[in-house]
């Protein structure tokens, strides 16, 4: 078998290529050739003779003082970062720039004003009569003052701060304790109101004042009153030593806003402080570390959280970094009254006593070691209250009382405490140790016979 054989297959010419003539394509090359030599050459000769000219010229004319400005050299732009802000370096930080922030534009100073004797110095001689009869003055004056009328004058300071949107402003009753004085509250923003006292609560030394927001007037043409930001109130009763704490106020009545850091320090502190002219005992209050000074009395004690859980009303001046703040428990009470009432109201038994303790209880032979002993003040006050609740039980001097409504009276657990519980008008059951049968050197002794006595709590209000 043979193989398939293929036609023979012939290529087809192809017409040859013209080209320029050659004289004519290196002469268009070498045109190019000189254009960009010239140029590099031109460049570079610019470049020398304009340094070395420039060079020259500079120091001649630098014989004569005059200078040429240096050549300008073209840098790529810097891009300059702006500085952040500062952030926070721990979560504890952060949060108490966070809570100053927001609670600041509640807290707010208190000028106190009062209209004051104006005063006026003059000299006047102890010898007038003797220079009347002598004819001739003698030398020595004494200074004296005559009073020319009255001025208003700044006597003092305080902080309070913003419970309600309509201006309602919780402070202390001892920064607002002169009836006569005026009260302006000065906010953050530099704006000032004229404040009412609604009311004193000079038991647990709180007040509420209020100031008026200003007027505006709205797209409907309708009156309306600028609302406030208020703080808001936490709870004291969850509160722990060691806790981080914020205080803000008006420090040495000068420095307003104030901010101090620091921790609880202990709880459930009984506390004697005097102030405003009034001497005042209080149980169940916080002690902190943060730095307080006079002027900072009604301001806020917050958490973390930016929560008031106290208000700031004392320090201890014989030590540092020792302040108290009142829990604001005690305090929310007396601010739902006022907002319903118009007025702080509390139980009222009528009775001085001291708690009883073994020391207590040594000195004054008694059978127990726990109660409240019902004794005089310390001026000579009456032991029961003429007209009290604890009077028309028939109530006495050297009674004890064991029991509060149940409740075991003790230095933890105190009468006060347990008092403010209730409401005036409850009906609760006390129960009464008396005093013919408290003394250990008594027949009845340590067995006598205990009472159970009901009283009708009395009302006591500013």
């Amino acid at each position: 078998m043979s193989l398939y054989q293929l036609p023979k297959f012939e290529f087809p010419k192809l017409a040859k290529p013209k080209f320029l003539p050659c004289w004519k394509n290196r002469t268009l090359w070498l045109l190019v050739l000189v254009i960009v030599f010239s140029s590099i050459f031109g460049f570079l000769a610019g470049g020398i003779s304009g340094s070395f000219f420039y060079s020259k010229i500079r120091d001649e004319l630098l014989k004569f003082n005059i200078s040429l400005p240096e050549p300008r050299t073209i840098e790529k732009e810097k891009i300059v970062e702006k500085e952040p802000v500062y952030l926070p370096q721990t979560s504890q930080e952060d949060a108490t720039i966070k809570v100053v922030k927001e609670t600041s534009p509640a807290v707010v100073s208190i000028v106190i004003t009062k209209d004051v004797p104006k005063l006026k110095l003059y000299y006047e001689s102890p010898f007038q009569e003797f220079e009347q009869f002598f004819g001739q003055p003698f030398e020595l004056k004494i200074p004296q003052y005559k009073q020319e009328g009255t001025e208003k004058k700044e006597i003092g300071g305080g902080t309070g701060f913003i419970i309600s949107e309509d201006g309602m402003v919780l402070t202390n009753a001892h920064v607002v304790s002169d009836k006569e004085a005026d009260y302006t509250v000065l906010t953050n923003d530099g704006k000032k109101y004229p404040a009412k006292v609604l009311t004193r609560d000079t038991i647990r030394d709180l007040a509420v004042m209020k100031i008026a927001g200003e007027k505006t007037i709205d797209e409907e043409g309708k009156l309306n009153l600028k609302s406030f930001p208020p703080l808001k109130l936490g709870d004291s009763a969850q509160l722990q030593i060691g806790q981080t704490v914020i205080a803000i106020g008006n420090a040495l009545g000068e420095f307003r806003n104030t901010v101090s850091v620091g921790v609880i320090s202990g709880l459930g502190r009984t506390v004697t402080a005097s102030g405003g002219g009034m001497i005042e005992t209080l149980e169940d209050v916080i002690q902190t570390d943060a730095a307080l000074n006079r002027g900072n009395s009604g301001g806020p004690l917050l958490n973390l959280k930016g929560e008031v859980i106290g208000v700031n009303f004392a320090i201890g001046e014989q030590a540092q970094s020792i302040g108290f703040s009142i829990p604001i428990n005690q305090a929310k009470k007396g601010i739902e009254q006022v907002k319903t009432l118009g007025k702080i109201v509390y139980p009222f038994l009528g009775v001085r006593y001291v708690l009883i303790n073994k020391k207590i209880q040594k000195e004054n032979n008694l059978s127990v070691d726990y109660g409240a002993f019902i004794g005089k003040g310390g001026g000579g006050e009456p032991a029961v209250f003429p007209g009290s609740a604890a009077e028309k039980i028939g109530l006495k001097e050297g009674d004890t009382i064991l029991e509060f409504a149940g409740e075991k009276i003790t230095s933890e657990n105190t009468l006060a405490k347990i008092i403010m519980k209730y409401n005036p008008g409850d009906k609760v059951v006390l129960k009464i140790l008396p005093a013919r049968l408290a003394s250990q050197g008594e027949a009845g002794g340590r067995n006598g016979k205990e009472i159970n006595v009901e009283v009708v709590l009395d009302e006591r209000s500013e």
